[in-house]
């Protein structure tokens, strides 16, 4: 079974021609609320993905939990460690441009009360060789503790570095497998890289660990200490990019929770979410395995 340790949150979704400029008001279309929260989003992607999940997470007493959870209950996630908080369910406020690009504001509510005692409650008992999928909506805290026991307990421990934060660079190396996006890990490594693929396998190397690059349109790299894979996206033209990195990081940890090899699941958690792209939110739009079939996964 796969744990995903992190935020619950209820997406609210507007569309709009272009993303404003900050003190700029820009005319929208379409309105939606969906559940959302990169915690919840990678448990339902590593779910459809098939495998079997655990949520430990946060929600408030509101008429906003029941429809946070709603996806993950209908889709079998084992919930029974999801606490009800006295803060209010998160909230993210999207908004999404006519290229499918888009800017995220997070209010955290009842994702901000998870403390590094909830996950010594709910996490004591990993085994060695299961998996623990993290992100960083919740407190810092809580997540470096996660990642510490997943250490002693000999888990693989894959840390999403989104969103990134101040304290990201100082508990990374603490994660089995990285996975970040290219601002991340430019962020990580203290800026822009002229060599992208020499600066992961630096840090790979270093660190002793896996980092993935997600790369959008153009896929994704992963470096280990022994060598470097390159897995190119599917060719499409995207809708909405909202939930596509929580794809990858929920179908990676899946594939890597059913025991393929690093390239093969770096390569069914790309074309995962070169699909998510296709449709609008970001929990709707997270493929079932079947989706993935026709293009040989």
């Amino acid at each position: 079974m796969i744990t995903i340790f992190g935020s619950t949150n209820l997406d609210q979704i507007g569309t709009v021609s272009r993303l404003p400029r900050p003190g700029e008001t820009v005319a929208g279309g379409t309105f939606s609320v969906s559940p959302g929260g990169k915690g919840a989003n990678q448990a339902l992607a590593a779910r459809r993905a098939g495998a079997d999940v655990r949520h430990v997470s946060a929600v408030g007493d509101d008429v906003f939990a029941e429809a946070a959870l709603a996806l993950l209950k209908a889709d079998g996630i084992d919930l029974s460690q999801v606490r009800v908080a006295s803060e209010p369910t998160g909230i993210a406020m999207i908004l999404v441009d006519g290229d499918g690009e888009n800017v995220i504001a997070v209010l955290p509510g009842a994702n901000g009360t998870l403390s590094p005692g909830d996950a010594d409650a709910t996490l004591a008992e990993m085994q060695p060789g299961s998996v623990l999928l993290l992100q960083q909506e919740i407190p810092q805290e809580a997540t470096a503790r996660a990642l510490q026991l997943a250490r002693e307990r000999g888990a693989v421990s894959i840390l999403n570095t989104a969103p990134f934060l101040p304290t990201t660079a100082a508990i990374a190396p603490q994660a089995s497998i990285l996975v970040a996006n290219e601002s991340e890990f430019a962020l990580l490594c203290g800026g822009p890289q002229a060599d992208i693929v020499q600066a992961m396998q630096d840090w790979a190397s270093r660190h002793k660990q896996t980092v993935i690059v997600t790369l959008g349109g153009a896929g994704a790299r992963a470096a280990t200490p022994d060598g470097l894979i390159s897995v190119p996206a599917l060719p499409i033209t995207p809708l909405d990019t909202v939930g596509a990195g929580d794809t990858f990081c929920g179908y990676l940890a899946a594939g890597l929770d059913a025991g393929l090899d690093l390239e093969a699941a770096v390569r069914r958690a790309t074309v995962a979410a070169s699909l998510a792209c296709l449709k609008p939110g970001a929990q709707p739009a997270i493929p079932r395995s079947a989706e993935l079939e026709p293009y040989g996964q």
